[in-house]
């Protein structure tokens, strides 16, 4: 037996000691092997860890840590954070600001003097809780042609990205956009104030005091880490291939740790020794917008709930890792849950685990998510139609069926398909949220207010003609805000768009003028008022309205 195989027999023995005190069945540890059984010696895998009221009930690892190899994952197997990092970056900033050396309220331009002026006030606060509506880098880089795995990028990328952008996707604090721009650009402002790199601040003020030994940033992916585990892609029956993260940007994401670590992280915010009541309070300060309203999102927190009981966490992936890491402070209990499998849905996983040990509401048993109300099919024909967010270039095509609106090329479970069901005319909900209907409008629109309290109004468009006028469109498109050269030009009797070296990425007609290219994003042309083509704009997820003109041919 290795050393490594008898450290995880030695904690799980541990815990089953502590389980009758804690209110917890023997056979516990069983119960969570079934919950990660998919993970074998053929496979990548997860390390889980489950504490309560302080004290650590179960951590295990499953699967391999390494396919070529043969190494196993065990519970004190490093691995990589993705967005789970966030709230450590955003600790960071909190100790300076107890420390009198900033606020979270000061203006970044204090400490990034290179970052423009674009006319409203962008906060330290604004970066960590997503509302500062700077573009993600990620989106942007991927307009580029240089995304993840093209290049080593590191947070002075992001800094010069934003240097060169001319507009924000709305007024900071307006609206909740995930970016992981704010998140790199805070690191940056750690090394400026406290005149260390964000890894030896952290090690100094985090994760030394707390006894995290094996935790740090990959600020340098060179770097040889003992005990990492190799990021996986794929499935066992088509093979695995590697995924790894060749990236030295980090305070977004990029934190190396094990599972025990996490559970002693997790531990001081529900039992302060580092930073005191008042540093927890701070990183669990809910955002309000400028229009009142609270979002879910903390300082690289997530409040929600699950199972009826409060629920404080966040979720991450960076290449082939997946992750989640949460706490359910009402009842003080903790669980991460860590892999190295892009197939691993970490979230779930962890969900099966603390549903082993939450005590739930009664009243959350057998409760139905959403009643169903018929409504005539007349209706919902009035309804459906081509709808699209003017805002997020957002696109929904809504096709009557016999009980509901459904979402065409929307995936269902069990092979349905998504979509909207009656609530009573004109009222809907589904995945997506609350939508009202207005057909007495011309065109028809629909108000969405989203799970998370955000709305957005879709407007009826027109479905793109069944020809194509491709001579409208040919031509060369060039940006102000990023390096790249887009050239429109006719292939195999379609639109493609052409980015060099060599690539070419087909361009799909969703509504007039506006246009799906996979790996970009949504391509909406711009025409002037004689009716001619003069620019694009692109939409990407967390990068809304990138403009394009149109070189004179």
């Amino acid at each position: 037996m290795s050393p490594s195989r008898s450290l995880v027999v030695v904690v799980c023995v541990l815990s089953a000691e502590h389980l009758h005190a804690q209110g917890v069945p023997n056979d516990l540890p069983a119960r969570i092997d079934a919950v990660f059984a998919r993970f074998t010696a053929n496979t990548p895998g997860c390390a889980v860890g489950l504490a309560k009221d302080g004290k650590t009930l179960h951590t295990r690892g499953y699967g391999m840590a390494n396919l070529e190899y043969g190494v196993p994952l065990t519970d004190q197997t490093v691995l990589e954070s993705g967005s789970v990092a966030k709230q450590f970056t955003a600790s960071a900033l909190v100790l300076l600001a107890q420390d009198g050396k900033l606020s979270l309220d000061d203006e970044i331009r204090k400490y990034l003097p290179e970052v423009p002026d674009f006319g409203k006030t962008i906060t330290i606060r604004h970066l960590l809780t997503h509302t500062s509506g700077l573009r993600d880098q990620w989106g942007l880089l991927g307009i580029e042609g240089r995304g993840p795995g093209s290049q080593v990028h590191s947070a002075l990328t992001t800094l010069d990205l934003v240097v060169h952008q001319k507009m924000l996707n709305f007024p900071p604090g307006s609206r909740y956009l995930y970016s992981n721009t704010g998140y790199a650009l805070a690191g940056l402002i750690v090394q400026r104030v406290s005149g260390k790199s964000l890894d030896a601040f952290t090690q100094e003020r985090l994760f030394k005091p707390l006894g995290m030994t094996h935790t740090q940033w990959r600020d340098d992916f060179t770097e040889v880490v003992k005990g990492r585990a190799t990021a996986y892609d794929g499935t066992e029956a088509a093979g695995f291939r590697t995924d790894m993260p060749f990236t030295n940007m980090i305070g977004n994401g990029g934190l190396l740790s094990t599972i025990a670590d996490l559970l002693k992280w997790n531990e001081n915010l529900d039992s302060p020794k580092v930073g005191g009541q008042a540093y927890v309070d701070a990183l669990q300060t809910r955002m309000r917008l400028t229009n009142g309203r609270t979002i879910r999102y903390a300082l690289g927190l997530e409040f929600g709930d699950l199972f009826g009981v409060k629920q404080i966490g966040h979720g991450g992936s960076t290449a082939g890792y997946r992750t989640y890491l949460a706490r359910y402070p009402e009842q003080r209990v903790s669980v991460a849950v860590w892999c190295n499998y892009a197939g691993a849905n970490p979230a779930m996983l962890s969900a099966q685990v603390v549903n082993l040990v939450l005590t739930k509401p009664a009243d959350v048993a057998g409760q139905a998510i959403s009643a169903k109300v018929e409504t005539s099919i007349e209706n919902l024909r009035r309804a459906a139609g081509l709808y699209r967010d003017a805002y997020t270039d957002q696109a929904l095509s809504l096709v009557a069926e016999p009980s509901q609106l459904a979402i065409a090329g929307g995936g269902g479970r069990g092979g349905g398909r998504a979509g909207f069901l009656p609530q009573g005319w004109p009222r809907f909900s589904g995945p997506l949220g609350e939508a009202v209907f207005d057909i007495t409008t011309a065109p028809r629109t629909f108000m969405l207010v989203r799970p998370d309290g955000d709305t957005s109004r879709f407007e009826e468009v027109r479905a793109a003609p069944t020809t194509i006028p491709a001579q409208d469109y040919i031509g060369t498109y060039t940006s102000d805000e990023l390096d790249v050269r887009l050239e429109v030009v006719v292939r195999n009797g379609g639109l493609v768009v052409r980015r060099r070296p060599a690539e070419e990425l087909e361009l799909r007609p969703v509504y007039v003028d506006d246009f799906q290219a996979a790996g970009l994003g949504t391509i909406r042309f711009a025409r002037d008022a004689s009716g001619k083509v003069t620019g694009l704009a692109i939409y990407a997820g967390r990068v809304l309205d990138v403009r394009f003109k149109r070189l004179a041919r």
